[in-house]
């Protein structure tokens, strides 16, 4: 018995065996637009990435703050500040961490700029929504750099503190 192999002997045979032409021009086309796709996404999500993220709604980061004088915050921030100004001890394991200003309402720095302290809110079984945020300053240091910005809505709004 004589053995025939079965499996076409080039690429063109394979193709006429296994599909109709009508088939190879549907899968060529087919092939065309994923790869215009892919290009089109690639492309796309290269300028996406380029971009800065949208503002989120609120005070474009370009206003100005406004202002509070330190005798007219709560007694709890003055005491806050106070303890900045000396360094600490702080009575919240989160104190002087770094803030990110995420919300991008505070001037734009570089990250680990701000450190964010907690005032403490009467009442309040956690650490409340009041805070200081301190920037280092051109001293490099919160504890001497002067600039205080107070929120008592966790972040929604600042108040550069007046010394």
């Amino acid at each position: 018995m004589k053995w025939t192999n079965p499996l076409p002997d080039t690429a063109a045979q394979v193709h006429t065996a296994a599909e109709p032409a009508g088939v190879r021009a549907m899968n060529f086309i087919l092939r065309l637009l994923s790869r215009l796709l892919l290009l089109a996404a690639v492309a796309f999500g290269a300028t996406a990435c380029a971009r800065d993220e949208p503002m989120p709604p609120g005070r474009p980061a370009s206003a100005p703050i406004g202002e509070v004088a330190l005798e007219a915050l709560p007694q709890q921030a003055q005491q806050t500040l106070s303890l900045i100004r000396q360094g600490g001890p702080f009575p919240y394991r989160k104190d002087g961490t770094v803030f990110g200003n995420r919300e991008r309402l505070l001037p734009t720095q570089p990250r680990r700029y701000y450190t964010e302290y907690t005032v403490p809110t009467p009442g309040s079984r956690d650490r409340g929504a009041r805070r200081i945020i301190a920037g280092k300053g051109t001293t490099g240091n919160p504890a001497t750099s002067g600039e205080y910005y107070y929120t008592d809505d966790h972040y929604q709004s600042f108040r550069r503190i007046r010394q």
